[in-house]
């Protein structure tokens, strides 16, 4: 009998994107694999990145930073990237603990911190996650992105009015560190969402 349910382009994408990624991480033959994921606003990295995690393969389990969770604020995607990669993917790479601080986007400041634990794998997912200076930490490299207007579509579906009114400056950040990172020449895996 045929299903009635509609198709979803994007959700078979991701699905798709999720087992190549998993299959790289299975390749990696660690306990503590680090992939890192990176796209433009609303081309499905953070669903990307959820979907990895529960379906991580190895028998332990994986931590996940979400670079939304780090940016200082609507400018700060260069310098939340930075924090990642200094205090999150160098001490993790030697076998340090990594501590993050949360970005309180209501008052604007540094709130509580979170450790790292170097033992175990570990998802950087954000706009401006890859670097080559990343990328030389990671073990897998993703980008994701898709076309302008779906992307827009979804991220203002998903962060409302919040984002309607920085959109525009949060694509020159993006189009910044794509101009000077090349992120998408660094990954292992490229997704394509529609």
């Amino acid at each position: 009998m045929p299903s009635s349910a509609a198709p979803d382009p994007f959700g078979e994408r991701l699905s798709a994107a999720t087992l190549r990624i998993c299959d790289a991480v299975t390749a990696v033959s660690a306990s503590n694999p680090v992939v890192v994921i990176d796209g433009r606003s609303g081309a499905g990295k953070s669903s990307l990145a959820a979907r990895v995690a529960r379906a991580w393969p190895l028998s332990t389990p994986v931590q996940l930073l979400a670079l939304d969770s780090v940016y200082p604020g609507w400018s700060g995607l260069e310098r939340g990237a930075e924090i990642a990669r200094e205090q999150v993917l160098r001490p993790h790479g030697r076998g340090l603990i990594g501590i993050w601080r949360r970005w309180d986007w209501e008052l604007q400041e540094e709130a509580e911190a979170h450790a790292v634990d170097p033992a175990l794998g570990l998802i950087v997912e954000g706009c401006g996650a890859l670097t080559r200076a990343a990328a030389a930490l990671a073990d897998v490299t993703v980008w994701v992105d898709g076309p302008k207007d779906s992307r827009r579509r979804r991220a203002l579906e998903r962060d409302g009015d919040g984002f309607r009114n920085h959109w525009d400056m949060w694509a020159d950040q993006e189009d910044a560190h794509i101009a000077r990172h090349e992120p998408q020449t660094l990954a292992h895996v490229r997704v394509a969402t529609p």
